[in-house]
């Protein structure tokens, strides 16, 4: 055995004991045996840690070392020249030998360093196995380093992975946008925040990327003033003939069973109509009820019109009627303006894409679209026209030089519920589809969320990379369970545990599961989603009118003003 590893004498006194005295542990080296494999299975192992052992490495310099062996650290065991590590799932007591059994789940390999005997090298996968009665050696700070080195490829570095102090936490960029992220975390947890911090870390490194974030609450707005664009219903200005029928559907049709039915008849008919009339229109060999053909709002109605004209019964005239009442409410209403406006009658597709994309980014690759003033009633269809668009144009730019682009949906579980019979079918569609197709097209979608057990099933099991943040709910935790890989199942049982701005990491984005303990950002580059502090702010009084007045009035406007 080399040099560097503490040798392992069993006790004359008892034939349980088969670890080192503690009282013989002079000076620890980074790498000692602290227990032995009993059992192997093809992902795991089970294995004896003796308690002095681990009590004796507590004190050990290196936090690293001091950690290994407890719930969620990693050990490491040889396998003839390769070293293999593993995370600790789980540990109890066996009170018939008094060492504590721990189940060990393999989360790759590495050759051992002759000349150090540590690893120098790591990739995940394992290709070959210990055997029982092998060793369970400590980790080192040395191993972290080499087993989280990114340096030989694009990744942004988030935070100190635990419980080190310097070791650096980094996310493997093509990974995790290639294939989708999902951050996780209850109220409170500093969501928010982090999902700035990884937005602001991969600005830095792509500044002309393509990032477009869906913002319910109006938070993100500050956090990104200085290198992106601020969209809200005062200059979104999103066209109203760029939603496909479905979306039409969504929104001029209020009613259910046969009468939706009939009244989406009517639709389709008189929308076709009005597309038609579309200078582009003409200039199209074939043109569908979805082609985004600008047409007139008056066109719609005239067409609807002409339909009503041609009936034998007044008894049908309802579906036509419904519309035409819903039209001229949309029209009417200012709440609906940025999108049911007469103004936006003209072909703008070109330049309202190439601003909420970013194309080109301008020094700003971020576009946060501020959904807080849109009315309630229509909000998912603006989330479901603008996730869409994604979609549609990376499918129908395939020909082209490829931007990639990243769709950022706060509050996913509002767009993609778990239940099927909530409103909002066209999003929920798009989102679905973006998850499981996107990344063929170079879509990347990034899902943030307070409660991922209301996701609608299969779309987390999507996302290639999930960053936990404390979650305090169990159905939450037990969706995170599943959704996460068996390497990773040591830490779960931690994520109730997690301090504020800690979070758990796994899947493509990082080499293996990690604890990290995130960054602090700049005050001017956070979210506005701090907490009211009540003791402080109920101490506070003074120009109580002013702000009646001013409130009232933006609230009678439905203004920003």
């Amino acid at each position: 055995m080399d040099q560097s590893f503490m040798p392992v004498t069993p006790s004359p006194v008892d034939d349980h004991n088969v670890f080192m005295q503690p009282e013989k542990v002079a000076s620890l080296p980074s790498t000692c045996v602290i227990g032995r494999v009993r059992e192997i299975a093809g992902g795991s192992a089970i294995c004896s840690l003796d308690p002095a052992q681990l009590k004796a490495i507590a004190g050990h310099e290196d936090a690293t070392v001091a950690m290994s062996g407890q719930v969620g650290s990693q050990v490491k065991m040889r396998v003839g020249e390769l070293w293999l590590l593993g995370n600790v799932r789980d540990m109890r007591m066996d009170d018939a030998s008094g060492v504590i059994l721990s189940c060990i789940d393999f989360l790759g390999e590495g050759p051992e360093d002759p000349a150090t005997g540590s690893m120098k090298a790591f990739r995940r996968g394992v290709t070959r196995y210990p055997v029982p009665g092998d060793d369970v050696f400590t980790v080192s700070r040395a191993d972290l380093v080499l087993v989280f080195a990114a340096e030989d490829r694009p990744h942004i570095e988030i935070g100190t992975v635990y419980p080190t102090e310097d070791v650096r936490g980094a996310l493997l960029i093509d990974a995790m946008l290639g294939k989708h992220f999902a951050l996780l975390g209850s109220t409170g947890t500093g969501k928010s925040t982090s999902a700035a911090l990884i937005l602001h870390r991969i600005i830095e490194k792509a500044p002309k990327g393509h990032i477009m974030m869906l913002d319910p609450h109006g938070e993100y707005a500050a956090a990104f003033s200085s290198n992106g664009m601020i969209f809200n219903v005062d200059n979104l200005n999103l066209p109203y003939w760029l939603m496909n029928f479905e979306e039409h559907c969504e929104v001029f049709i209020t009613t259910d069973g046969s009468e939706r039915e009939r009244d989406m008849d009517v639709l389709a008919k008189c929308l076709l109509a009005a597309r038609s009339k579309s200078r582009i229109a003409e200039s199209l060999g074939k043109m569908t009820v979805d082609s985004p053909v600008p047409y007139l709002l008056s066109d719609l109605l005239g067409a609807i019109q002409a339909q009503m004209g041609k009936l034998d019964k007044a008894s049908d005239l309802g579906p036509y009627m419904r519309l035409k009442s819903k039209i001229e409410e949309l029209k009417s209403d200012p709440r609906y303006a940025f999108m049911f406006n007469g103004l936006l009658v003209s072909d703008s597709m070109a330049p309202f894409l190439s601003k909420i994309f970013r194309l080109p980014a301008e020094g700003k690759p971020i576009s946060i679209v501020d959904l807080s003033g849109v009315p309630s009633d229509i909000v998912t269809v603006v989330v479901a026209v603008l996730a869409r668009m994604v979609f549609d144009y990376a499918i129908w730019a395939r020909r082209e030089p490829q931007r990639p682009i990243l769709l950022v949906c706060e509050e996913a579980h509002r767009y993609v519920p778990s239940d099927r019979e909530t409103k909002g079918v066209a999003v929920r569609k798009v989102l679905e589809r973006i998850a499981k197709e996107g990344r063929k097209y170079g879509v990347s979608l990034g899902l943030i969320t307070q409660r991922p057990s209301d996701l609608a099933e299969g779309v987390l099991s999507q996302c290639g990379t999930i960053i936990a943040m404390r979650l305090n709910n169990e159905r939450d935790q037990m969706y995170v369970r599943n959704a996460m890989p068996e390497g990773a199942r040591g830490f779960l049982d931690s994520i109730p545990a997690l301090r504020n701005r800690e979070c758990i990491i796994c899947g493509e984005g990082v080499s293996i599961p990690i604890r990290v303990r995130l960054d602090d950002l700049a005050p001017q580059l956070r979210p506005a989603s701090d907490d009211p502090l009540f003791s402080q702010l109920w101490t506070e009084e003074g120009d109580e009118a002013g702000i009646l007045t001013r409130t009232i009035h933006r609230w009678r406007g439905q203004g920003r003003g």
